[in-house]
């Protein structure tokens, strides 16, 4: 048995570095097809570390990232083959293939860059780390009252952007000497003011539903994935109901961990297709594409985990019920909006047109929505998002002259004079 197992492995490896080798081979055929970088051009990058399968955690920032550029040029500095090749097939913003240190250096000394953006918490961001005269500034990629939000990593950077009052409560609970007046920026949520993509159903009377769930976690502690325990059962009672449309979009890691997690989900989309045969007027939708924004901007309700979507449709000001996980040890956050949010267990999953409609027309929950949208992203108007994040980078970008111009500043030691510690 010992004998199979390492084979497999060797196989798996095998194969893996094939693919490696053939996305390499893409990404360098793509770049030498485009005219290179202007010189001394870029004054902000965007790090992204990461392979095609965390690229939903780029595609939100697109469009705030391409209104910036319009006055500070925007540069993603990819490392990830994988990564690297989804990111020019997007062709949204300028892309640097960088995927060693000595690459990494050799593109940043040909630069301005002055702000760095990242928008996860890859431990590769580490070797960008080493450059200083710059500020390094943590954009995350979406808001949440999962553990991730606290992380100690924070105080890696510069700055965060954060969305607002409860993620600077979040911060303040939990991490020890950080000064969040002087550390972070609030800015609420800049991607909804750039929702995206055409809706792919003709509208009508039905209700539409969105139900985003994530995917089943890699730990207890983050079993917030609802396919196996909510998502089959309220799929089938709304598509036999008959007045509703459903959006179904699951998470791109669905059942990269629990096999039978990924069975289920495969059942629904298998069901949504089932039910649009049998009735072409539902025009039910499985939704695996990069864009989001439509279906925040259209579901009349959102059914979705504890995650980024949870805020993501906060942010859109409409309504929504969060699955509660099954598994005792998933760590729930109660101090903010899941203290008083609109919980659905997975027992009633099966009556979610009845707890569809309350959550729609009750007054109460109305306000309560109210509450928390100010709570977590303050003023909502459209544009407002915008404007605070392009007023934070403003602001880096006057600290950044204010001390790159001290005395003595252009006799500081040169970045990349001294070899990586580290090299790949």
């Amino acid at each position: 048995m010992r004998l199979i197992g390492d084979a497999k492995l060797a196989w798996g490896l095998f194969r893996k570095g094939l693919s490696n080798r053939a996305a390499v081979k893409a990404v360098r055929g793509a770049i030498q097809s485009q005219p290179p970088h202007p010189p001394q051009h870029y004054r902000v990058a965007v790090y992204f570390a990461d392979g095609a399968v965390n690229m939903y955690q780029m595609r939100q920032w697109y469009k705030p990232l391409a209104a910036l550029a319009h006055r500070w040029p925007v540069v993603v500095l990819a490392r990830s083959a994988f990564g690297t090749r989804a990111l020019l097939a997007d062709g949204a913003l300028p892309v640097a293939y960088v995927p060693s240190v000595r690459d990494l250096e050799q593109f940043v000394a040909g630069q301005d860059i002055r702000v760095v953006l990242y928008v996860n918490q890859n431990t590769r961001n580490f070797q960008m780390f080493r450059y200083g005269r710059r500020w390094h500034v943590f954009i995350n990629h979406g808001e949440s009252d999962k553990m991730y939000m606290t992380t100690n990593q924070f105080k890696a950077y510069d700055y965060a952007f954060v969305a607002g009052d409860a993620a600077r409560d979040r911060l303040a609970r939990v991490l020890w000497d950080y000064d969040l007046d002087a550390r972070t920026f609030s800015i609420g949520r800049p991607q909804a003011d750039h929702y995206s993509g055409v809706l792919p159903y003709s509208p009508d009377d039905r209700t539409v539903v969105l139900y985003a769930p994530t995917w089943e976690g890699d730990r207890p502690s983050a079993h917030y994935g609802s396919i196996r325990t909510h998502g089959e059962a309220l799929v089938s009672a709304l598509l036999a109901g008959g007045r509703h449309r459903v959006i179904y979009r699951p998470h791109p890691r669905s059942g990269v961990v629990d096999p039978e997690y990924g069975r289920a989900n495969q059942r629904i989309i298998a069901a949504l297709a089932a039910a649009n045969a049998a009735d072409p007027a539902a025009q039910h939708v499985y939704d695996d594409g990069p864009q989001l924004g439509w279906q925040l901007a259209a579901a009349d309700l959102a059914v979705v985990d504890i995650s980024a979507m949870v805020y993501d449709r906060l942010a859109a000001d409409k309504p929504l019920l969060i699955t509660r996980p099954t598994d005792p040890e998933a760590i729930v956050d109660t101090h903010g909006y899941l203290s008083a949010c609109e919980w659905l267990d997975a027992a009633e999953a099966p009556d979610i047109i009845a707890r569809a409609e309350r959550v729609l027309r009750d007054p109460e929950s109305v306000a309560r929505l109210q509450h928390w949208v100010r709570y977590y992203f303050g003023d909502t108007t459209p544009g407002a998002a915008s404007a605070r994040f392009e007023a934070a980078v403003e602001t880096l970008m006057e600290r950044w002259e204010h001390w790159h111009s001290r005395p003595g500043a252009q006799d500081d030691i040169r970045d990349g004079d001294e070899e990586a510690d580290v090299d790949d």
